[in-house]
């Protein structure tokens, strides 16, 4: 039955504006929540309901049910329906004073706060607005790290915190985190290198950033693959690089085309374990023909390791600077990837001829990482708990990738082509009738999706239309569900587009 509150609401859509009614609904009850009449707790009409009400299709009525769920104004709870978020109790000012529904038990909480504390909580809404979206790049599975033995690790760290954690931090990052990292490389990426070579960063970009500024002179050319990373080239653009577009295929990065269009380039961005976004791996001649490039030309490797761990089919390739025989070649790893991206961290392991120069630079400018968290993410490590979690989610991310291209296949049989590569965090949905990607993306976005558009990724070499989507955070179960929900997000006309 609906709540007070949802019968003083007026759910009157207007018919002569370019807003989707789906959007208009969302923005009716997200104000009906934010104003009070709606209070956490109460009940909102089931979707097949209001759809009946407003006389429209029940699909509408879900997208704006999963855009408001999405940004944690309510919460399903099966069989039992669906609830305000009862979290949102004393954060928005409550303009009845009605008492909470017979389902809800009174909390105090539920009592708005007094004085300046719910003044601020009015000002600035508590909503978490961050909850990891299906499709969304770049983010593990968050549901899935073992919080519990981390926040143990670091309340232990916290407790126990020693004098010389309050001095300022050595500029090659914690000691005792680069010793974890080296044995780690040794043994799961066949990496032999000591602490003394490794510096931590903050994360991918901190890393980057850190490279070219110790070992490019602006105007210097850079290899880049196409298609390749956006934010790599845009970090180099603002590193003053003279970007140097090199075709990709399924071996891999186009040595040979790299070397025409380039030969004297001083920095080589790669991803060789598992390409972004085709994903594929560079075949071992190029890998090969790459190092006899770097070595000589003078030119220097920057191996992106950002998901290597992750192979379903076989084991996880040796990196690229497991070959690495002139030292030729920084490999940058992240804990953004394997653990959760708010640590902000990575690391780089240099060639022995660059150390000093990073050390220079390192003491003149950088101070990244906190002593802190890096003793809490070597503890994860020396301590085991960092080798099963990585077994743990190859697992796991095996079957979320199965049961994600199974439920794409059965909802864009004639729509979408899933090819699966043999590793990776993503997966690539061709689209088989030449669709226009930007524009689905466009549109994913108003229904609260984060997608990535394939021709996005590319400057000369174009691999066609398609979306690059994530699986990590879609649950086996919820599969299906996320599928249809994607759909739903799509332009129907658009299947109609014919190919010429």
């Amino acid at each position: 039955m609906p709540s007070p509150g949802w019968m003083s609401l007026d759910t009157r859509l207007d018919q002569h504006t370019d807003t989707p009614f789906y959007r208009q609904i969302y923005e009716r009850l997200r104000e009906a929540i934010t104003g009070g009449t709606l209070r956490p707790g109460e009940r909102l009409p089931s979707a097949r309901s209001l759809a009946s009400q407003l006389a429209m299709a029940r699909g509408t009525i879900d997208s704006a049910y999963e855009l408001l769920a999405s940004e944690g104004y309510i919460v399903s709870r099966g069989a039992s329906g669906t609830f305000v978020s009862p979290t949102l109790a004393g954060v928005f000012r409550e303009t009845r004073l009605a008492p909470a529904p017979a389902h809800e038990a009174p909390s105090p909480q539920q009592s708005p706060p007094d004085g300046d504390e719910a003044t601020s909580r009015r000002q600035a809404p508590a909503i978490d607005s961050s909850a990891p979206q299906p499709f969304q790049l770049g983010l593990p599975a968050l549901d899935a790290f073992p919080r519990k033995v981390w926040a143990r690790l670091a309340t232990k760290r916290a407790r126990d915190l020693p004098l010389s954690a309050l001095r300022a931090p050595d500029p090659f990052g914690y000691r005792p985190l680069r010793e974890a990292i080296a044995s780690y490389l040794a043994v799961a990426r066949g990496i032999r290198c000591s602490p003394e070579a490794i510096v931590i960063t903050a994360g991918f970009q901190g890393a980057l950033g850190l490279i070219t500024r110790t070992l490019l002179n602006p105007g210097e050319a850079v290899w880049v693959e196409d298609p390749g990373y956006v934010h790599a080239r845009r970090a180099l653009t603002v590193a003053g690089a003279k970007l140097v577009p090199v075709p990709v295929d399924e071996r891999g990065i186009d040595v040979s085309a790299g070397i025409a269009r380039a030969p004297r380039a001083r920095l080589a961005i790669v991803t060789p374990s598992h390409q972004f976004p085709l994903g594929v791996a560079l075949d071992l001649s190029r890998r090969l023909s790459l190092l006899a490039w770097a070595s000589q030309a003078g030119g220097w490797i920057v191996e992106d390791d950002y998901d290597g761990e992750f192979r379903y089919a076989s084991k996880p390739l040796p990196a690229l600077k497991s070959l690495d025989e002139r030292d030729r070649v920084l490999y940058v790893g992240t804990f953004s990837k394997v653990l959760f991206p708010g640590l902000r961290l990575g690391y780089v392991v240099l060639p022995a001829a660059v150390i000093e120069g990073f050390a220079r630079v390192l003491h003149n400018l950088y101070r990244d990482g906190s002593p802190f968290v890096g003793s809490v993410v070597a503890d994860f490590m020396m301590q085991g708990h960092f080798a099963r979690h990585i077994k743990r989610m190859r697992q796991l991310y095996s079957e979320r990738r199965a049961a994600l291209a199974a439920a794409l296949n059965q909802v864009f049989a004639d729509r979408f082509r899933i090819e699966l590569q043999a590793g990776g965090m993503h997966l690539l949905a061709y689209l088989a009738r030449g669709e226009p990607d930007d524009a689905l993306i466009r549109t994913a976005s108003a229904h609260g999706l984060t997608l990535n558009a394939l021709s996005s990724c590319a400057v000369e070499n174009d691999h066609g239309q398609g979306l690059v989507l994530a699986f990590t955070n879609i649950p086996a179960q919820s599969a299906l569900k996320q599928a249809k929900r994607l759909e739903r997000a799509l332009p129907k006309a658009a299947t109609r587009q014919r190919v010429p």
